[in-house]
């Protein structure tokens, strides 16, 4: 068994398909189809199945792929110790669009910390999506909230507790309500919101319910329904809208107010986790997650 052919493994398995697969690693169909039977025979036993020109993971393929992650980060660990360099910190940070806003930068800020020379890339995916990318190997950490984690996360990942977003009142500083200190909710319910149609968390279609409001015990004048965050932001601050934001989106933008709404006896928290796999992790990774295990600021 080579861990070149492993390393081909894993790319066929990503793209499940020969000839993107190809195209990626500029070679032929045909010669990635030789570097597969190499394996098969040397395992004795299929990876892939076939099904007319398509392939997919069998059972063992699914077995091999973690140990090819494992194995594929420990060969480079292992060349690079013993050539005497460190490699070059790479990140794949895998999240929803909300929550690399919420936390993106200082999660940046502590791997700069690590290693000034360390690089970050940004995959938006929804929390689902983000969990079975990284599952295959196709990132190195992901941002979820507790809803995604459900009863247990995948095989072979694990998780650390980062932080929490609650969900708050938003005017801008020239609406009608704001700087009235406190305001009754019947209040509130006089005025129009702005308000995202799909979970920016999930991107599930909840209608009302995508912001975490309770629209069935307090039902609002939805009068923009859009799923652009920016845009939302950008109605609250012109004062045509109320909306129901995350709390570092009202710390990070003068143009928010927050509205006190002391009557309103619902309060919206989400539970943000750091998702991450251990048995492929490299050294420096293990110590970045171990450092946020407290949180990020």
């Amino acid at each position: 068994m080579d861990i070149a052919d492993l390393r081909t493994f894993l790319v066929i398995a990503r793209h499940a398909n020969l000839r993107a697969a190809a195209d990626e690693l500029h070679q032929t169909p045909s010669a990635l189809s030789k570097a597969v039977k190499r394996l098969e025979t040397s395992l004795a036993t299929p990876v892939f199945d076939r099904i007319g020109k398509a392939i997919r993971l069998n059972a063992a393929g699914e077995r091999l792929r973690e140990r090819a992650l494992a194995l594929t980060a420990l060969a480079d660990q292992t060349a690079a110790e013993f050539r005497g360099v460190s490699l070059r910190s790479h990140c794949r940070l895998l999240a929803p669009a909300v929550l690399q806003w919420g936390f993106g930068a200082a999660l940046a800020a502590r791997l700069s910390a690590r290693d000034p020379r360390a690089s970050l890339a940004f995959v938006t995916l929804f929390e689902d999506a983000a969990l079975a990318a990284l599952a295959r190997g196709e990132g190195d950490l992901a941002l979820v909230t507790d809803v995604a984690l459900g009863a247990a996360l995948p095989a072979g990942l694990a998780s650390v507790r980062l932080s929490e977003i609650r969900m708050q009142l938003a005017a801008g500083a020239g609406h009608p309500l704001s700087g009235r200190g406190e305001v009754p909710t019947a209040d509130v319910l006089q005025h129009d919101f702005a308000c995202p149609q799909r979970s920016m968390f999930c991107g599930l279609e909840r209608g009302s319910r995508a912001d975490g409001w309770r629209d069935d015990r307090l039902p609002r004048r939805i009068r923009f329904w859009l799923d652009d965050l920016q845009l939302l932001l950008a109605l609250v601050r012109s004062g045509q809208a109320l909306a129901y934001v995350p709390d570092f989106a009202l710390a990070q933008d003068p143009g928010l107010v927050r509205l006190m709404v002391p009557d309103c006896p619902y309060d919206c928290v989400e539970q943000v986790h750091l998702v991450w796999r251990p048995a492929t992790a490299s050294g420096w990774l293990a110590a970045l997650v171990a450092g946020l295990a407290d949180g990020v600021s």
